[in-house]
């Protein structure tokens, strides 16, 4: 393990055995630490996994379709508005439908309303079919001629056209396209600007949600503890993100112990405000299903495993920022004193937990913001809109996540600056270091090299040799090492 690597293109120098010591020294701090915790989770992880037994789970799904009922695709050729009463053969009135799937034709609309149709040519070939489109969605959205949907065939159910129900209903758009597209653009743009460090950094995305949906999501529904299932699943998805994308080095091993203790503090926190504040999510249609299909979920398990999760990404943000600040400030001065140090470093961190905490507030509210309308027009008062069902979730989460990402910054700074100072490099030997081998064969420790072209003067004026040797071992020989050779004189 390293403690980071340098952007410099130059050839670096074998590191010397006082650098190697101190380095294996770091690592093998971190690592007395991080192995037994890493262990103990992985227990607790196995001892956790979910048997996958949907034993006792009542759930009629909405997308299952009766005999004769398909769920078909195609492209909008055409938009018409017209009367909701006009029936034609093979069901082309309007009605909006309910639960797609369930074979039951939908009534017919009152004569005399205006539904919106939209000409649609089946992916599978065949003529242009009429299709209702729900009127939610003609009114908020609409749809317009080139427009995938996804839509419900009924034209087979016997009886429908003879109820004058509509043969063909609008179910959703086909997003296909769009989804992929963006998700192509996004890991083009993160490899390019952050190269194979972003490639595994993706990739690391892809086996934490492998994680959330083989482990956290199956546990939660078989009903096991969520406090333990989301800070041990929490926990196996920061050690494999934070080493796959950041490599093996004692500034990893920082920022990830620095990231445990700040889901530490969140789990104990969350639990503690689910219960104080009944957070019951009754509000919610989706955990009203939830709760009538089975007697082993709990809905505030299942709030409290996201009050955790929801500030993994952040966390993981600030944690390696600090880390990565430590480090990097020790090279530039390694005789800095502890104290000197966490100072400096938590001057960075202070302007990261300002900027952070606006993130968390502002994506919350994003998500929140047909909520946030509804309560508005509803006129309460603030006090009541913030506590009320609705809003008080998010705004719970986002207090949570907050404390948990303060506290971890000086958290993960002070372990940053004991590990880096439990190396035990001097700054005099650092710097002395650093200056000598990256100077050229030939010249003096602690001096610079004459121009090229220019002879290099020698005298009363310049101190002499004498003068330049007495001098390399202290302050200007230390002054004389630049960051790059400092970089290089340490990792090698």
């Amino acid at each position: 393990m390293g403690v980071g690597h340098s952007h410099s293109h130059n050839q670096h120098p074998e590191p010397t055995p006082q650098m190697l010591a101190a380095r294996k020294k770091a690592n093998w701090i971190l690592a007395a630490i991080l192995i037994p915790l890493t262990l103990l989770t992985l227990a607790a992880m196995a001892f956790m996994w979910p048997s996958g037994s949907k034993e006792g789970i009542t759930l009629a799904s909405p997308y299952a379709t009766a005999p004769g009922v398909t769920f078909d695709t195609g492209k909008i050729q055409r938009v018409v508005v017209g009367s909701c009463s006009d029936v034609q053969a093979g069901g082309d009135a309007a009605a909006q439908q309910d639960t797609p799937g369930s074979g039951t034709a939908p009534q017919p609309p009152n004569a005399g309303s205006q539904c919106t149709f939209a000409y649609t040519e089946p992916d599978k070939g065949g003529n242009p079919v009429k299709v209702v489109i729900n009127p939610d969605v003609a009114k908020s959205h609409g749809v317009k001629p080139g427009d995938n949907i996804r839509y419900l065939n009924l034209s087979k159910v016997q009886g429908a056209a003879g109820q004058g129900a509509p043969a063909y209903v609008f179910v959703d758009f086909v997003r296909t396209l769009p989804i992929i597209f963006l998700a192509v653009l996004y890991a083009v743009v993160v490899i390019a600007v952050a190269r194979w460090r972003g490639l595994r950094a993706l990739i690391g995305l892809v086996g934490a949600y492998v994680v959330l949906v083989s482990f956290m999501l199956p546990g939660l529904v078989e009903g096991k503890p969520p406090l333990l299932l989301a800070l041990v699943g929490s926990t196996v998805i920061m050690i494999g993100v934070l080493y796959f994308a950041h490599g093996f080095s004692a500034r990893t091993s920082t920022a990830l112990l620095g990231t445990m203790f700040g889901l530490a503090i969140t789990a104990l926190l969350a639990a503690w405000a689910t219960d104080a504040a009944n957070l019951a999510g009754v509000g919610s249609h989706d955990a009203a299903t939830l709760t009538n299909i089975s007697d082993n979920i709990s809905i505030s398990g299942i709030i409290l495993c996201g009050l955790i999760i929801s500030g993994l990404g952040v966390l993981n943000d600030v944690t390696i920022t600090q880390s990565s600040a430590v480090w990097e400030l020790w090279e530039l001065a390694p005789e800095t004193s502890a104290r000197q140090l966490f100072t400096s470093a938590m001057r960075i961190g202070r302007d990261h937990i300002a900027s952070t905490v606006y993130t968390i507030a502002f994506a919350y509210a994003g998500a929140a913001l047909p909520v946030l309308i509804l309560v508005m027009l509803y006129e309460r008062p603030l006090g009541d809109a913030l506590t009320s069902a609705e809003l008080s979730e998010e705004v719970i989460r986002t207090l949570v996540g907050s404390v948990g990402l303060v506290l971890a910054v000086p958290v993960t700074t002070l372990i940053a600056v004991l590990v880096v100072k439990a190396t035990g490099i001097r700054g005099g030997v650092v710097a002395r270091v650093a200056s000598e081998r990256t100077q050229p064969e030939g010249t003096v420790p602690g001096r610079t090299q004459p121009e090229r072209g220019r002879p290099e003067r020698i005298g009363p004026d310049t101190g002499g040799p004498d003068r330049a040797g007495s001098e390399s071992g202290g302050s200007d020989g230390a002054g004389a090492a630049t960051r790059r050779g400092r970089r290089a004189a340490l990792r090698g």
